[in-house]
């Protein structure tokens, strides 16, 4: 009878606690006060799926635009659809893989060139030589245009209209350079639309960092505050709600952080323990260049030919060493020296604080990308137990070219996107599974 009445008890006490379990509510996928039926994207090579120093098929259908509307659907959002190359056609421009490692560990990259989209080189006096894609035609929502700046959207300064210049918009637009007319701002503002997304303005800063401030410049901050103000009017003109992200900080890719002037001392050290410096061709002031050593405040380049360091070259001195004395120093694209990182930061910051202000006067969601990649740079990222950081190959989120993300990059950058619209629009927008999608393809 004991062990009877214990059972009873104990059933009763199961009961209790079931009774007890609190119930998980996941709330309902929903669009809050947006409406996401036709959603387009704004921006550049990002925005494109640019990755591995190319743009390519495979990078083109895991762009960020293209998950996030894929994780809109279930709220109400419509066909987005990419001026994706043909499979005929698949690698596109070309693009970087990853073929093997050296003894060092350091990778072996290899162009690909074969099933390009390539349709000629067209010279145009006084600017220079301009690769023509195949051309797309069809509906657009994904407008991302690798290559373009802010403060090219309206073709103010220019010799000849943008969309003549730059390969990938000529690509979209019917007829050929260079007598096309058509401004990036009109041609993304042409068609309705009832929600966007817009990420430009990276090149504004990049491509002068990346060229080590030799080979391009800074947008002006003013300049860039007034063609931003006026993007944002245009496409919120009948009263279309969206996301914005703000400019990352340069120098917390990979890009500028993989080569570094500790890693080139010390290998030449290993040969010649003698050699005390690495000397640069650094930024004093204005447009004024000198001579001076290398410190670990100056970044290095990806691209950098390391094979050089030390190999004579003819200077008015004689032939010296490449990089190890002040009359020999390094060239300008390969460094970003530690002014020039100060400069590019100084407008980056001027850029974002316009970025925000006028987000925040129309009412739009921000995604902060300058903090979210530097807080990676610093601690790293776990997405489903799997660690990811900045890191050059390892870090799972950069792609080839150290600047562009891979697939796994994207997503998670969609996710950032997607965080910033639901807190801003009630809306309840499902993440997407990181891990549904790769890092760095090994051989």
């Amino acid at each position: 009878m004991k062990t009877f009445k214990q059972h009873i008890y104990i059933i009763a006490g199961l009961l209790l606690l079931g009774a007890c379990k609190p119930d998980i509510h996941t709330p309902k996928p929903s669009s809050g006060s947006a409406d996401f039926s036709r959603y387009i994207s704004v921006g550049n090579s990002l925005t494109a799926g640019y990755a591995d120093g190319g743009l390519y098929l495979a990078g083109q259908l895991n762009s960020y635009p293209s998950i996030i509307a894929k994780q809109m659907q279930s709220v109400g959002g419509g066909a987005f659809t990419q001026p994706l190359f043909s499979t005929a056609q698949a690698n596109g421009s070309g693009y970087l893989s990853l073929t093997g490692f050296n003894a060092d560990g350091t990778p072996i990259t290899t162009p690909v060139t074969t099933n390009l989209a390539i349709r000629g080189l067209l010279p145009l006096p006084g600017f220079g030589n301009v690769t023509l894609y195949t051309k797309y035609t069809g509906d657009l929502n994904n407008y991302g245009v690798p290559g373009i700046k802010l403060l090219y959207i309206t073709d103010a300064g220019l010799p000849l209209p943008y969309a003549n210049l730059n390969g990938y918009f000529e690509r979209l637009l019917p007829g050929n350079s260079p007598t096309l007319t058509t401004s990036y701002l009109d041609f993304v503002t042409a068609k309705p639309f009832t929600f966007f997304s817009n990420w430009l303005g990276n090149n504004d800063a990049l491509l002068y960092a990346t060229s080590g401030g030799a080979g391009d410049f800074l947008t002006d901050e003013n300049t860039f505050a007034q063609l931003y103000g006026l993007l944002i009017s245009r496409l919120t003109a009948n009263g279309q709600k969206g996301v914005v992200a703000t400019i990352p900080d340069v120098t917390s890719i990979p890009y500028f952080n993989t080569i570094t002037v500790g890693a080139i001392l010390g290998g030449v050290q290993k040969a010649n323990p003698s050699v005390q410096a690495i000397f640069i061709n650094a930024l004093v002031s204005g447009t004024t260049y000198a001579p001076r050593a290398a410190t670990a405040k100056d970044l290095i380049v990806l691209t950098f030919p390391t094979s050089k360091i030390g190999q004579p070259v003819s200077t008015p001195y004689g032939m010296l060493p490449y990089g190890l004395t002040p009359y020999s120093p390094i060239d300008n694209q390969y460094v970003l020296d530690e002014n020039e990182i100060a400069l590019t930061q100084e407008h980056v910051n001027s850029y974002n604080a316009n970025i925000k202000s006028i987000a925040a006067a129309k009412g739009l969601a921000v995604f902060d990308a300058y903090t979210f990649l530097n807080n990676v740079k610093q601690y790293g990222l776990v997405e489903n137990g799997v660690s990811l950081s900045s890191a050059y190959i390892s870090g799972g989120i950069f792609s080839l070219d150290g600047v562009h993300l891979t697939p796994r990059g994207y997503s998670i950058v969609a996710n950032e996107f997607i965080k910033a619209i639901n807190a801003k629009y009630g809306s309840n927008i499902p993440l997407a599974n990181v891990s549904d999608y790769s890092g760095v393809k090994f051989p």
